[in-house]
């Protein structure tokens, strides 16, 4: 059935769309029926279209556009063996008219059109939508940056599946299209935003927009990147380089931010560009080699410069990675050679970023199921903690030794501060638990927790000293982080520990499951599951709860 394109069309859609946004469900469910059934019917789509372009009310715009994007991704795919649930010449006018539709849209249309542009994007471009780039690349001489804002938008959504797509000669083919159209714009395009921040340095509104461009284009540098370096990126390395470097050595108050939370323009840019460094160190270290020195030394003096605030956890993260990214490839080994480059690193970077801050504590509190996501489930990615974690373990691939010698003195002066006034300093003892798992843990993996750690780290003589009393502690509810850290630890290096320690452990374990605190008794839980689930050498449970007269049970060691 089609449905004209006239005003009492737009009008009915109008109310129709109007009755969704309506909290009564009585209203709000006919009406979301109603748009559902007619989903199939021809002109539907460009009704919505048409309506976000020119209804006067912007709720109304919003809604069409929100309702547009989840049409399309409910419909464009055709699925063998079943009806296409587009026309095609709906979908041929949709195609015509979305791009410059979705520039011409203000920010929060413009937004959802973007979303839809890279659905569609992933069916059909680039054999059924060839076209989409030229269109897209012709908006860069536009000198209008919300326009051009729009386009890298929706470049980032079309191209950042290049990240994780598996080597194929269609991918190969596709990635080719897009360098030959886009590759030379986006530089041109790089330089000329760059002069544009300096002619308008003292102009904090068009320097917002200018470095939410900078992030967007180095975003797509990534991107385009991250399968292989290209020969064009290749060509013109000095550019990108020279351009990155300076971007992130550079500081402009203008850009500064108050809110001690929510990352600014400045801190997404350079975290975006460490990223690209890391890139590059990682899968093009020869191509690299002559630019590396001065990107070590910018993201360094970076990291010894910024703030402990949570705006600054993902650049200081992505900073760090950089820096685990380097220093254990043989090709820049040299860099990190000198004990007193050693000693700084630990102190200056490491340590700092180890440190349990009262937004952790808040989070450890308050927000329980999230802080057990990132510390026990792996998804704290781009926390502080993970990536000093990382760069522990990237130094200890050439410097052992010297890595572990220089922690031993933290983890004993820390360790010394904990017990002078364990009140006070608790969270001294947790670095220095979480410092000497990151200096043992060499490799690990679900099932067995760490499989093969530092021998230069005593790990049971440490159980022993440190963990065994926070799990004996008669007062269940006293210092949780420390429990909970305690806790852990059993898990992750139950496969390093004597039987003998493992079966010390499991009572007190089970003790813990009555603490108040959520983090702690389900860490135990975890635990518990995971060291009744390890296998001897027989592959035999190696752990097993026995039954010993009336309501009492003992383990024993298999």
């Amino acid at each position: 059935i089609a449905m004209e394109i006239n005003d009492a069309n737009l009008q009915s859609l109008t109310e129709v769309l109007r009755k969704t946004l309506d909290p009564d469900p009585t209203v709000r469910r006919p009406a979301e029926k109603f748009l559902e059934s007619v989903e199939g019917n021809q002109n539907y789509p460009i009704l919505l279209l048409t309506l976000l372009e020119k209804s006067q009310d912007n709720v109304i715009r919003v809604c069409a556009a929100v309702t547009f994007k989840n049409y399309i991704k409910r419909n464009w795919r055709i699925v063998e063996d079943e009806p296409n649930k587009i026309s095609e010449a709906d979908r041929s006018a949709i195609k015509a008219n979305i791009v410059n539709l979705m520039l011409s849209s203000p920010e929060q249309i413009q937004k959802q059109l973007s979303d839809a542009i890279s659905i569609i994007g992933r069916e059909d471009f680039p054999q059924k939508w060839p076209d989409l780039l030229r269109e897209m690349v012709n908006r860069f001489q536009s000198r209008d940056f919300n326009i051009i804002n729009g386009v890298l938008r929706t470049a980032h959504s079309l191209f950042k599946r290049y990240r994780h797509e598996f080597k194929s000669n269609e991918l190969w083919m596709e990635i080719k299209l897009v360098l030959d159209t886009f590759a030379q714009p986006l530089t041109e395009l790089f330089k000329a935003t760059i002069e544009l921040c300096q002619t308008h340095s003292t102009n904090v509104s068009a320097l917002k927009i200018l470095f939410s461009s900078l992030t967007l284009i180095s975003k797509l540098f990534y991107s385009l990147n991250f399968q292989d370096l290209p020969e064009f990126f290749e060509d013109n390395m000095a550019t990108w380089m020279t351009n990155f470097h300076n971007l992130l050595t550079l500081d402009n108050k203008l850009l500064q931010t108050d809110d001690e939370e929510e990352a600014g323009l400045l801190e997404l840019l350079k975290s975006q560009i460490c990223d690209n460094a890391a890139l590059y160190a990682q899968k093009y270290d020869e191509e690299f080699q002559p630019y590396l020195p001065q990107f070590v030394t910018a993201i360094w003096n970076l990291l010894v410069t910024t703030g402990q605030e949570v705006k600054y956890d993902l650049l200081v993260s992505n900073a760090i990675q950089f820096l685990a990214s380097v220093c254990e490839r043989p090709h820049y080994k040299h860099l990190f050679e000198d004990q007193n480059t050693l000693t700084s690193i630990c102190e200056k970077v490491i340590i700092p970023n180890m440190e349990f801050r009262s937004a952790d504590e808040e989070a450890f509190e308050d927000n329980s199921e999230e802080y057990i996501r990132r510390d026990l489930e792996g998804s704290d990615i781009d926390t502080r903690r993970r990536a000093a974690c990382d760069l522990v373990r990237g130094l200890c691939k050439f410097f052992e030794g010297s890595v572990t010698g220089i922690f031993s003195g933290y983890v004993n002066s820390m360790l010394a501060e904990y017990a002078k006034n364990p009140s006070a300093n608790w969270k001294h003892k947790d670095a220095a638990i979480y410092l000497v798992t990151s200096l043992a843990s060499k490799a690990q993996t679900q099932k067995h927790g760490i499989t093969q750690a530092n021998e230069l780290v005593n790990l049971t003589e440490f159980f022993v000293n440190h963990i065994l009393t926070d799990l004996k502690s008669p007062n269940l509810n006293e210092f949780p982080v420390l429990k909970a850290d305690a806790i852990k630890y059993v898990m992750i290096f139950r496969s390093q520990l004597p039987k003998e320690q493992l079966l010390q452990a499991v009572p007190l374990l089970v003790a813990h499951l009555q603490a108040e605190s959520i983090v702690q008794h389900t860490y135990t839980a975890h635990a518990l599951e995971r060291l009744f689930t390890m296998r001897g050498s027989n592959n035999s449970t190696l752990l097993h709860l026995c039954p010993k007269q009336a309501e009492v049970t003992v383990i024993k060691i298999c």
